[in-house]
């Protein structure tokens, strides 16, 4: 059996049941190194396998290796396994392969959600998630995405929103959302969400600060109706009250 397992932002608390179990009973757990480490108190004397960063497709791989000889395996995902984790690699490499395996995919609570907590109430009405990275999506698919988003009033979850690499991603999306959104807009950050660094912010388009803003960072953009009461970040459902 492969078990494709959401381990949640980085928190023992905000991690489910399932893959809490999940992860107890199977005695071989392939994953990143980071999140290797995150979940370290847990798997003790468990059997390995571990890469660094982009090793993901010879993770899936190897984890698909694993349970074609009749083992059970877990690959670990931070957040959700299916919102940019390993999931849909993972599927595709084991139908390609003609992998006569059983597979069942973990969910995991994924940053959003994380920080959307944290945050208040900013998800109550329709949102999309867009990530900024360019490394698998042309940018001008993201672009048209942003647009397409921004234009339909979505509470917008920007995830990859900035790094060394790709430092103008960000301010780029902001310049689209801003052709539709006021810069009043209110918009929540979390970084490092459910991790001991964790912080959480509520500012506007305009007030943002880019340099608050890296790879672990979640950006919630909302739409016109979100607002701010008792420093919490919220938008209306639209019931009457």
């Amino acid at each position: 059996m492969l078990y494709i397992v959401g381990i949640g932002p980085g928190s023992r608390d905000l991690m489910t049941q399932e893959a809490l179990a999940v992860i107890a009973k199977t005695d071989i757990i392939v994953g990143y190194s980071t999140y290797i480490r995150i979940i370290r108190d847990l798997i003790k004397d468990k059997e390995i396998v571990s890469t660094g960063m982009r090793g993901e497709v010879a993770r899936c791989q190897k984890a698909i290796e694993i349970a074609q000889t009749g083992k059970d395996v877990a690959i670990v995902s931070s957040g959700d396994a299916g919102i940019y984790g390993m999931a849909g690699l993972a599927l595709e490499l084991a139908s390609k392969a003609g992998a006569k395996i059983d597979i069942k995919v973990v969910p995991g609570v994924t940053a959003s959600i994380g920080a959307a907590a944290a945050l208040g109430a900013p998800l109550m009405n329709d949102f999309c998630h867009i990530s900024l990275s360019d490394l698998m999506t042309p940018w001008e698919v993201i672009t048209k995405r942003v647009d397409a988003a921004a234009s339909a009033d979505f509470v917008i979850c920007l995830y990859n929103p900035r790094s060394k690499g790709r430092p103008n991603n960000l301010r780029e999306a902001l310049n689209i959302i801003l052709k539709y959104k006021s810069a009043d807009t209110v918009v929540g950050i979390g970084k490092d969400v459910a991790r001991p660094k964790e912080i959480e912010k509520i500012t506007t388009i305009k007030d943002l600060d880019e340099e608050d803003v890296d790879m672990t960072t979640i950006v919630i953009i909302g739409n016109k109706n979100t607002y701010v009461a008792d420093g919490r970040m919220i938008t209306p459902r639209g019931y009457t009250l």
